[in-house]
């Protein structure tokens, strides 16, 4: 696998959102782009749910449904962030242990790269609400502003340490999340029938 195109994958993180928001439908392929959108899509989903959950009209029951999804959700974010940097390890040329290491991996970088998509797209709708104050359009604007700011640099970091660990310059190692809350081996009151 060659470095992969830290470019097309954050312009392709600010297209697809609008398009699944109208029902277009994504499959991910095998390859580190397709998953890497595969993560994002998650990402996605997991806002949805969220806006969901804070309707001040949902029942209790509703909000419990919306939590678990949430949950579920983030297990196979977090578990695809995992992936994503085990796909760029194997591909990896091999350096010294004493290679020094990034304190953030390429997986959580896309991750923060797309939950920055998906602000700037409902933020930059924000900035078109008719109905809203005028105040509101400009605070908005002020905000999209920033987040695009931060978009630029976070993928100048990302594309940086792409070529760093392409090139030898640093290693890359996993950080497994250990998310314990889902696991019934690992959440007491699931294993322990503990009684809320």
């Amino acid at each position: 696998m060659n470095a992969p195109n830290i470019q097309q994958l954050c312009q392709m993180q600010l297209s697809l959102i609008q398009q699944w928001y109208e029902g277009e439908p994504f499959v991910a392929e095998a390859d580190f782009l397709s998953q890497a959108l595969q993560q994002h899509r998650y990402n996605y989903e997991l806002w949805k749910q969220e806006d969901l959950a804070r309707a001040t009209e949902a029942s209790d029951a509703m909000i419990a449904k919306v939590k678990r999804k949430i949950d579920h959700l983030n297990q196979q974010r977090n578990d695809q962030i995992e992936k994503l940097d085990a796909l760029l390890l194997a591909t990896l040329p091999t350096v010294p242990h004493d290679t020094p290491l990034h304190s953030e991996t390429p997986g959580n970088m896309i991750d923060r790269l797309s939950i920055n998509a998906l602000k700037i797209h409902h933020m930059h709708k924000q900035t078109q609400r008719q109905e809203a104050s005028h105040a509101h359009r400009t605070q908005c604007t002020q905000k999209l502003s920033i987040l695009k700011e931060q978009r630029d640099d976070l993928m100048q970091c990302l594309k940086t340490l792409i070529d760093e660990l392409f090139s030898g310059k640093k290693r890359l190692k996993i950080y497994f999340q250990m998310k314990m809350y889902n696991d019934p081996s690992l959440n007491p009151v699931l294993y322990g029938g503990q009684r809320l």
